[in-house]
């Protein structure tokens, strides 16, 4: 049985309408939330193994925008890439195909979560126009290198025999419920029994959204091969990074170092909370996109 959202009364109040349509050979779905004539529209990217309801929090807090959160090729309701790795590049252009399709390519302000951070950074470096960029809990240093590596190797291996096993013990492996909830324990920080209960029925409901094994294995690798850094200087879109003090997957030194790499940005600090803003802190995420929109 899930657990109730704390932020499901505000979000009810907001108007939604799904959508699908082909890009880049991928029927991708969409929901729009918000008014249609906003002054403002943004494109949301979720993180990994995620789909358009991780952001939803975040998303009942901006009322007054237009927001299109689509689902990533091969996540959620979303069709897999039609003859492409789903790496890096494939991904940003499909980004800026979207944003093309959807006629808004140039004028829709770009956010990106987690993985989504690094696709959206990677689509705006190679010529993705956006008036303003945005990243949540942004990735911003190298997975296969420093004292995470050895972690992320393993994960990788993980991915890698989920992918080569059975199909059926494969993909169980890969959906297994207690390597959800390892996840998920690891990286909630809230003290909240509430709110922790409802991010672990989130986990459980949503995390294991993906379309095939070969394709969740490409896009992991995809996730510690690259980080925004790789990106940064070619951005010059004003950026606005929304971190979290206690981030386990980019330590809050190495965002500070991030910023710096970027011709106009500026950081917002989140404290007392991990890699999970946009469950555990969407208010404060929501208040400075707000105030860095303005």
């Amino acid at each position: 049985m899930s657990a109730p959202s704390p932020y499901a009364a505000s979000l009810a109040r907001i108007p939604r309408r799904d959508r699908a349509l082909d890009v880049l050979g991928s029927r991708t779905h969409l929901v729009e939330y918000g008014p249609a004539e906003a002054q403002r529209t943004l494109v949301l990217v979720h993180g990994f193994r995620g789909d358009h309801h991780g952001l939803e929090p975040v998303i009942a807090h901006l009322p007054e925008f237009r927001i299109l959160s689509p689902d990533l090729p091969g996540f959620g309701l979303s069709a897999p890439l039609e003859g492409r790795a789903h790496d890096i590049a494939s991904y940003a252009a499909w980004l800026d195909a979207l944003l093309e399709e959807l006629g808004i390519r140039g004028e829709a302000v770009v956010l990106g979560h987690s993985f989504g951070s690094i696709v959206a950074s990677a689509a705006v470096a190679s010529g993705t126009p956006t008036p303003h960029l945005v990243l949540v809990n942004p990735i911003g240093a190298p997975a296969l290198s420093g004292p995470r590596g050895v972690l992320t190797r393993l994960a990788v291996a993980f991915y890698r025999a989920g992918a080569a096993l059975p199909s059926r013990l494969g993909f169980a492996v890969l959906r297994s419920r207690a390597v959800t909830r390892i996840m998920s324990v690891t990286m909630a920080k809230t003290r909240d029994r509430a709110l922790r209960r409802w991010i672990h029925s989130e986990h459980d409901r949503y995390f294991s959204g993906f379309a095939t094994r070969d394709m969740l294995l490409e896009a992991f690798r995809a996730s510690v091969s690259h980080d925004v850094s790789e990106f940064a200087a070619d951005i010059a879109s004003p950026t606005l990074l929304i971190a979290a003090v206690d981030d386990d997957i980019t330590p809050i030194a190495r965002q500070r170092e991030l910023v710096a790499l970027f011709p106009d940005a500026r950081l917002v600090e989140i404290p007392d909370v991990g890699h999970l803003i946009h469950y555990e802190t969407p208010e404060a995420a929501a208040s400075a996109i707000r105030e860095f929109l303005a």
